[in-house]
């Protein structure tokens, strides 16, 4: 499945920085904008893998729902 998310990017010190508008908390920089685009699309795999393996409560349950898309 492919979701297209909105990049919202500006050119500071010669990096381009963006961020994911559709995504709270993932941010990168590349030195051109298809290294932003590579290294934003790592931050979104790195925080998905980081919120499935989340158990910061030790009672904590995890159930899948379907949710269509």
């Amino acid at each position: 499945m492919l979701i297209d998310f909105r990049l919202e990017y500006w050119i500071e010190d010669d990096w381009y920085v963006g961020h994911l508008k559709d995504v709270p908390g993932v941010f990168s920089q590349g030195e051109t904008l298809e290294e932003l685009q590579k290294n934003v699309k790592d931050a979104y795999y790195m925080m998905r893998a980081s919120d499935e393996s989340d158990t910061r409560e030790l009672n904590s349950h995890i159930t899948k729902i379907g949710i269509q898309v």
